[in-house]
Formats: structure tokens, sequence, C-alpha cells
């Protein structure tokens, strides 16, 4: 049989089949998801069949979209992890205390519960986290060889020129918030900070900074900066910069992209920003029912973020940063 070809009820006979991209919904443990699937039909009686592959990828995408939705860590980071560590399935299950095959089974794409993925996600995002866990359970791997493997590749990472640099990332795009935006809020600040996250990731494809936000009342909040900046509570911040800060600590794009936030959401008050946020999906998919005034540290996913914005770029023709203008008028008129 050919790539193309299966097998057809309707024609009762092996035919070539096209498949064309649609929107999907699927009950998955009692909840509904849409995603962006595949359907086949047959190229001769125009029906649409079964395809095992076409299956196969709407499936995963089925799970994709549950893992978001659920803020489950993704298979792409999953499998990211023995690599970046050094260390082997059957070894990191073990040092996790898990069953000997734990790991290997959410590689081959079985989904984590809750609580397995938070220690995945944090182990992903924070080799510090590992390391920790490295040493309080070393005892746990049966070859002193692994432990050291793992360690060393471990020690790499958190030595790494990349590491500290991405780390401090964030703190520059505050300064520079700080100094170009007049009277900023801790509360402008905060969504100003996440707006430049979301849209450096929809024109440049990777995000400006590392670190996560939080799906706070007020929307979206990086944790270590609200406790910053927390004493201005209400008023601007009162923080003095000289535009030499920046000369070399942030690129030319980031600059443009930064500028761009700057000028077409800055004019709007925190409060106003803060409801921007509150009708886009990050926030919301990761809020779930929680009651409005409810607490949170429920951190927004990466992937949400990264999502969005690209759907927002593509759905509102932007080819440059300046364009940020139109979906900010757009964000006002729908709020208001």
């Amino acid at each position: 049989m050919i790539e193309n070809q299966t097998y057809c009820e309707y024609c009762e006979k092996d035919v070539e089949f096209r498949t064309n991209n649609e929107q999907i919904s699927s009950n998955l443990k009692g909840e509904e998801y849409t995603y962006n699937g595949k359907k086949a039909f047959c190229k001769e009686c125009e029906n649409e069949i079964y395809v095992h592959d076409v299956n196969d990828y709407n499936l995963e995408k089925l799970y994709d979209e549950f893992r978001k939705s659920n803020n489950i860590i993704s298979l792409d980071q999953i499998n990211e992890i023995p690599d970046k560590y050094n260390i082997g399935k059957r070894p990191l299950s073990l040092l996790l205390g898990w069953g000997e095959q734990t790991f290997s089974r959410y590689l081959n794409g079985d989904m984590p519960t809750q609580q397995y993925s938070e220690i995945l996600q944090k182990i992903y995002d924070d080799p510090a986290y590992y390391l920790n866990i490295l040493e309080s359970n070393k005892e746990n791997l049966r070859s002193p060889k692994a432990y050291e493997k793992s360690k060393d590749a471990t020690l790499k990472l958190l030595k790494s020129p990349l590491q500290s640099d991405s780390n401090a990332k964030i703190d520059e795009v505050v300064n520079y918030l700080i100094y170009k935006c007049e009277d900023i809020t801790p509360l402008a600040l905060q969504k100003l900070l996440y707006y430049v996250q979301g849209f450096y990731y929809a024109f440049v494809g990777r995000f400006i900074f590392e670190e996560d936000c939080e799906a706070w009342v007020h929307g979206p909040v990086y944790k270590d900066i609200y406790f910053k900046y927390k004493e201005y509570r209400y008023d601007p911040i009162d923080q003095k910069f000289s535009e030499i800060n920046f000369e070399n600590s942030l690129s030319v794009s980031e600059k443009t992209i930064i500028d761009s936030v700057i000028k077409h959401l800055s004019c709007y008050s925190g409060k106003m920003l803060e409801s921007f946020t509150h009708s886009e999906s990050p926030w919301l998919q990761t809020r779930g029912n929680l009651p409005s005034i409810a607490s949170t540290n429920k951190r927004i996913n990466k992937n949400l973020i990264s999502q969005y914005f690209k759907a927002v770029k593509e759905k509102n023709n932007m080819l440059n940063p300046s364009d940020i203008g139109e979906y900010s008028r757009k964000m006002f008129f729908h709020i208001d």
C-alpha cells in the first residue's frame, strides 16, 4: 500500500485520501477540549474515513491541549530532562523514589499526575532544585557513576554564563520599563512586563527572560518583582536610571519590542491593563473555576503565553512590533 492510501469502508477498497486541517472538539476525562486537528477524506467518494496516522496525530493534539489546560508539563520538556541532566530514564525514576518504569511511561506519552508534573516542571526549570534532589536521594541510585555524571552536568548548567544572563534579563527589562515610563505603578509594571514577554515571543520565537508569572487575582504577576516593589503600593515607582545602563544590557531588537509595548500599552492605567489580562486565555485557563477574589500561586504555563501571543500576532496580521497598537485598541474597546 502506498503512503497516502487506506481502506475506505464506503468504497470497500484501498483508496487515496486527502487531509484537511480542522478545529476538532473531543472529550477527555469528562471535559471537552478543542484543538487544531486533521480529518481524512476519501478522494473517490469524499466521505470522511479513518486513517491510523491521522487518528494518532489528533490524539497527540488532544493530549497537548489537555496538558496546557491543566498545567501539565509538556511531552517535549519531559523528553529534554534526561539529556539536560545526563541521567538515564530508570535512574531518574529511582532518584525521585518512583517506580522504575514511571519516567519511561511519561516519555511514551502517559499523563503524569498534577503532583508528579509539578516536580518534573521544577526539575526542568531549575537545575538548583534538581541538584538538591540529586544530593538528598543519591543513595537511591545503584551506580555511583550515574550520580557523578549527573552532578557534573548539573553543575555545568548552574555555572553557565547563559543561565546567569537569562536570570538577570528580567531585571534589565524592569529597569528599562521604569526608566522609559513616567509614573509607572507596581501594578502597571507587572502587566507591561507580561506583555513584553508575550509579544517578544510572538515576534522573535523565544522568551526574553526565563521567569514564570503566576495567575494572581489582579492578573499575571512575577512574584520576585512584586516583592521588590510592593512598598510603593499604588504610587509610582521612584527609581532613577540613566540611558547608559541599557546600552549593553538590551539588544536593539529587545528595545524595539519593549518600546512598542510602552508606546501602545503604557498609556493605560494599571487597572485597565489588569482588565485586559483578565479577558485573555493564559490567565483565564490557569485560574480555571477559582472565584474571582481567590488567591493562588498557580504558575501560568509558558506554553499558554506563547500560543496566545502567536495567535494574536497571526489574527491581527502583525508584521512588526508597531502593530501592537492595533491589539491594544481592540482590547480597549472590547473592555470598555
